[in-house]
């Protein structure tokens, strides 16, 4: 069987990890290189570390930031914010990023998601889909780009089983309607990227509860887990996650 995996996630803003709701409201939470040695120290199985105002800021990655990271944890680090090209994705993977995840540019250059895959694995690229509900689109959930301030008008897992075609390694979905509200991820989006690519999915945005984690994996067939604001701000550690997934059948790394 499979582990599940759970992932702490450090937003990243002006070099501090911060929390918002429904993507924006930031708060200050951390410092990131003392909560990515925690979480590392802590249990995690991976950290995702995620440049959320890059791209609307017209920036790039703070690669800085990345490699002091990179050098207290040894758990993979996964990286997204502000990539759109192939050098983005080489510094990246240089700065100490074991997986490389791209959000507005692969709506906007899918070929750029191809290359990437031929050129770095599949294993190296993940696609982020920032999403929220829209009725006319066929699976009810819409793509959103720039931090999720700007509609496409595209439906989120048609775009998701385009980005399996085009090789990515995994999907990370995250609902803007449930973002930073605690009151559970966005099951039927993460559950239908998932039934409709057959890729490694992992939730994100809205974990609150222990047993929001357990029904993310049991009813929205997520591979992984990913949350912030209950890690931040020390509501569960990882442990008590990974604990409660175990005690409800699931296969953990304890």
């Amino acid at each position: 069987m499979d582990f599940v995996r759970v992932i702490p996630c450090l937003d990243m803003k002006e070099g501090r990890v911060v929390k918002g709701v429904h993507f924006v409201d930031l708060v200050d939470a951390a410092d990131p290189v003392e909560a990515a040695r925690a979480y590392s120290e802590g249990g995690a199985d991976e950290i995702a570390f995620l440049d959320i105002t890059a791209t609307v800021e017209k920036r790039r990655t703070m690669f800085d930031v990345l490699e002091k990271v990179a050098a207290v944890v040894d758990v993979p680090l996964t990286i997204g914010g502000g990539i759109k090209s192939l050098e983005d994705i080489a510094q990246a993977l240089k700065s100490g990023a074991s997986c490389v995840s791209i959000s507005s540019a692969a709506y906007r250059d899918p070929e750029m998601v191809r290359a990437a895959v031929e050129k770095f694995g599949p294993e190296k690229i993940m696609v982020a889909i920032d999403a929220d509900a829209n009725d006319s689109c066929p699976s009810k959930r819409e793509v959103y780009v720039d931090g999720g301030r700007t509609a496409t008008g595209k439906d989120a897992v048609e775009f998701a089983e385009e980005m399996k075609s085009r090789g990515v390694g995994q999907i990370l979905p995250t609902s803007k309607a449930t973002d930073g509200t605690k009151d559970g991820y966005d099951l039927q989006l993460t559950r239908a990227i998932a039934d409709a690519t057959g890729l490694p999915v992992i939730a994100s945005g809205g974990a609150g509860k222990l047993e929001h984690f357990y029904e993310a994996v049991a009813e929205g067939h997520a591979a992984a887990v990913l949350a912030a604001s209950v890690f931040h701000f020390g509501i569960f550690t990882i442990r008590q996650v990974k604990e409660h997934l175990r005690e409800r059948g699931l296969a953990v790394r304890l």
